[in-house]
């Protein structure tokens, strides 16, 4: 066994993980960056651990493959922090943190409380390495943990505020498990009698509905999902996270459901006779706190985690394994329903689409200044290449963009944020690193794009060409209705100070840090202004001027009659 630095270790691991990108703030594992020198590894230094965090999120969730962050111990609980949404949404990220000394603790040693548990809310595994000689089993599992089953962020420790426990020698061999280098690690196949069991109902069904999640994304099954769903005529509804598994203008497409959500996908679920959920826990953001479907109505899930099966509705089937191959099975076992026979359903089903298009269309193709960012997303829609990646914030930038953006190509792919506002630019610079050769747009309001502005000098640094457009109203526009709420329907005073902010132009903001700057405050100019920057190769921020006074619509809590 040879004898080596847990840091040359460390190193060599990664690279034979096959990891390219490690997203820091220093000073963590420096020796193991120094040795990391010669090999093919992007260290990319950054502003804050979060966006590290939110980084390794994005290359994670677009490129299969850990996305790897790492913070010493001062900023380790900005690290945790980070994981949130990671953790929320699945993605195999391995955060590497520094701890304390063992002779340090109790001791008001400077810089450094004990943070470990902070991390285990918001991953699947952490861990202590306290010695170079375990470096290497605890790095396999941590990938294996990442990757394996539903993946997640996964966390080691290393022993010294920058992990310089590593700069020690032992005896070790740096093996690694290359089947752990990306997502899924296993592709665990169904019980064919739960298929059949699967299949016989929706073909009783008079009423059925396919509920996509973000299960059938990181399993890529996307095109099993919809040739399923086109053999058995049924309507296809996706969570946010699996936006675009279905092109919006097909006729079985009928949108996002749950809070972030196209009514019509709402209302279908609630005439629904049967709800098939694939890849979906059927959380509260799918389902509306679980008032679509409502409760009593028979649910199929399709799921990689035995413990998601009935958690949110007792199943009347219930399927282990893998959305891919599930899928590809029940294809193999479906038999094709004719259109006629499911004329009724599809047809009721496109009525309640076309309404809501009707209804929405008027929005969609304002030439109100300010500008209403549903003639924004209609935009974006129209010159979106075939092979674009949007990423969205929270909020108001999640429903615009999810209820509003139609994706026209099945290359075109989503990916939003889970919950935490300022999410959307730092991780649309990790999916930009995975996906270089790929136009990535990020959508984010003023508010969002405030908490990590600072990522523009890494963008620029890095040549990370993304496109940044900020629907900007000056505003935390989304805390309107609740204000006035608060003030019991009449606001007074110095109200506004709750949810406002001064006007900034972010065109010039993005120039300052030598990024491109494009000031938009007419709908006529959005189209050239996206197209145009796709097509400089630099970062460009596009400063929309939107209408502060067009909130993005909520879904009521309670279920419509």
């Amino acid at each position: 066994m040879p004898r080596m630095t847990g840091a040359r270790v460390f190193a060599e691991m990664m690279r034979d993980y096959g990891v390219s990108h490690i997203f820091f703030v220093p000073t963590i594992m420096m020796k193991a960056m120094a040795e990391m020198e010669d090999m093919p590894i992007k260290r990319v230094l950054v502003h804050g651990e979060k966006a590290a965090a939110y980084m390794a999120d994005g290359f994670a969730r677009a490129s299969g493959k850990p996305g790897v962050c790492m913070a010493q111990s001062i900023g380790a609980s900005n690290l945790a922090a980070g994981l949130r949404d990671g953790y929320m949404s699945g993605s195999p990220i391995i955060a590497i943190s520094g701890g304390t000394l063992p002779d340090n603790r109790y001791r008001h040693t400077y810089q450094e409380i004990e943070d470990f548990s902070q991390f285990g809310p918001v991953t699947k595994f952490s861990a202590h390495v306290e010695a170079a000689a375990r470096l290497p089993d605890l790095l396999r599992q941590a990938f294996r943990e990442a990757t394996s089953g539903a993946p997640g962020p996964v966390h080691l420790q290393i022993q010294n505020r920058g992990g310089q426990t590593m700069e020690q020698e032992a005896d070790i061999d740096a093996l690694v498990e290359k089947q752990y280098a990306c997502v899924p690690a296993f592709r665990p196949e169904p019980d064919i009698q739960h298929v059949r069991d699967a299949l016989a109902a929706l073909a009783k069904a008079r009423r059925p509905v396919i509920v996509a999640g973000g299960g059938v994304v990181r399993s890529s099954a996307q095109r099993e999902l919809v040739a399923l769903a086109e053999k058995l005529r049924i309507p296809v509804i996706t969570s946010l996270k699996a936006k675009g598994t279905i092109i919006d203008s097909h006729p079985l497409s009928v949108g996002v459901s749950g809070s972030y959500s196209r009514d019509c996908a709402n209302s279908t679920l609630n005439e629904a006779d049967l709800v098939f959920f694939v890849g979906s826990g059927a959380g509260g953001h799918v389902t509306h706190f679980w008032h679509f479907p409502s409760a009593g109505t028979p649910v199929i899930q399709l799921d990689i985690s035995p413990s998601e099966l009935g958690r949110n509705y007792p199943n009347a089937v219930s399927i282990l394994g893998d959305a891919k191959v599930a899928l590809q099975r029940m294809l193999d076992a479906a038999q094709p329903k004719s259109p006629d026979a499911a004329k009724a359903w599809t047809g009721r089903v496109q009525e309640i689409v076309a309404k809501w298009r009707a209804e929405n269309e008027p929005h969609r193709n304002s030439d109100a200044v300010p500008i209403r960012p549903e003639r924004i997303c209609k935009e974006i829609s129209e010159v979106l290449p075939p092979d674009c990646v949007v990423v969205s914030d929270t909020g108001h930038a999640g429903i615009w963009t999810g209820t509003m953006i139609d994706f026209k190509y099945a290359t075109q792919r989503y990916f939003p944020c889970a919950g935490s506002l300022g999410w959307g630019f730092p991780a649309a610079l990790g999916v930009k690193c995975a996906l270089p050769d790929k136009p990535v747009l990020c959508f984010t309001g003023d508010g969002g794009f405030y908490y990590h502005i600072a990522e523009l000098e890494t963008a620029r640094r890095w040549n990370i060409n993304l496109v940044v457009l900020v629907n900007n109203n000056n505003a935390l526009n989304q805390e309107i209705t609740l204000n006035i709420n608060n003030y019991n329907g009449k606001p007074r005073g110095n109200w506004t100070d709750l949810w406002t902010f001064t006007d900034n132009n972010f065109a010039k903001i993005a120039e300052a840090f030598g990024c491109v700057g494009i000031r938009v405050e007419k709908p006529g100019e959005i189209r050239d202004a996206v197209t145009r920057a796709f097509g400089m190769n630099k970062p460009v921020v596009i400063d929309v001027v939107s209408d502060v006074n067009v909130l993005a619509k909520r879904v009521p809590i309670h279920r419509p009659t």
